[in-house]
């Protein structure tokens, strides 16, 4: 099976800070891979460059085969992307806002229709798709976006946590819908995520990056197993590789300074 992301020496830098500094990663199609990290370690940042929105400081990434930086507009019609925050307009109907982004992704008008309808009923949402989209749930939203993002049938799909926010509910069934992606279509997915439960369940494999740089990668049992720790999870393997753990609401502790702060009160 080939590769169909292939990052090497990849950098951004943002004045003195190197918001990712020398990361270095492969995806082979058709597999679901997650980015995990704290809080500021460049997930977001990477995914902007692989997704050609915004442009390396050194080093090269190729999204089947096309550089992200020479061929842009050919790495484009191939991958779809989840962005983290809303990019459906509330004040249309679901219906309307897939319309907009069929012509933006230059869905030929014949097939337009047909291609919506298929998007609406992949994601569960047919029956909503004429409601307007301030009265869909969080769940739904979401849902929407993945829809927005199917709509050229893309080759790889980046989704930028895309589960956050969201009950435990509507997130299982968003990992249904993840999964089915894989499965039924062949889609590679490109992911990152704050739940290591999540990862756990969805992801082949698995990367870790911490201030910038990659600090581990392997699939999750792979990386439990190394632990030798009997029962290891994900999050002992987030907390070993950055000395950080998540807390409920899904945001970060630093292990390390909260030890250093029990120490001096004894």
């Amino acid at each position: 099976m080939r590769n169909i992301i292939e990052v090497t020496g990849l950098t951004k830098r943002f004045g003195s800070l190197a918001a990712v500094n020398n990361l270095s990663l492969d995806v082979m199609e058709g597999e679901t891979f997650g980015l995990l990290g704290p809080n500021g370690a460049g997930k977001t940042t990477t995914i902007k460059m692989l997704t050609t929105l915004l442009l390396p400081t050194s080093g090269n990434a190729k999204i089947g085969g096309h550089d992200v930086v020479k061929n842009a507009y050919e790495v484009r019609k191939i991958i779809g992307y989840v962005p983290q925050l809303i990019s459906t307009d509330p004040m249309l109907t679901g219906l309307e806002n897939l319309t907009v982004f069929a012509k933006l992704y230059d869905v030929p008008a014949k097939t337009r229709k047909s291609q919506i309808d298929e998007a609406f009923e992949f994601m569960g949402l047919m029956d909503a798709k004429n409601k307007l989209v301030k009265n869909y749930s969080g769940g739904m939203v979401r849902r929407l976006e993945i829809a927005q993002s199917l709509l050229h049938k893309p080759k790889i799909l980046f989704l930028d946590e895309p589960t956050v926010g969201l009950d435990p509910v509507a997130r299982k069934m968003m990992w249904e819908h993840i999964a089915k992606l894989k499965t039924e279509f062949g889609t590679t997915i490109f992911l990152t995520t704050h739940y290591m439960e999540e990862a756990d369940r969805l992801c082949d494999r698995v990367a870790i990056m911490d201030h910038g740089k990659m600090s581990t990668t392997g699939t999750p049992d792979s990386l439990k197993n190394s632990l030798g720790i009997e029962g290891a999870t994900l999050d002992d393997v987030f907390v070993r590789y950055t000395g950080n753990t998540l807390d409920e609401g899904s945001g970060f502790r630093d292990v390390r300074r909260t030890r250093r702060v029990a120490k001096r009160l004894g």
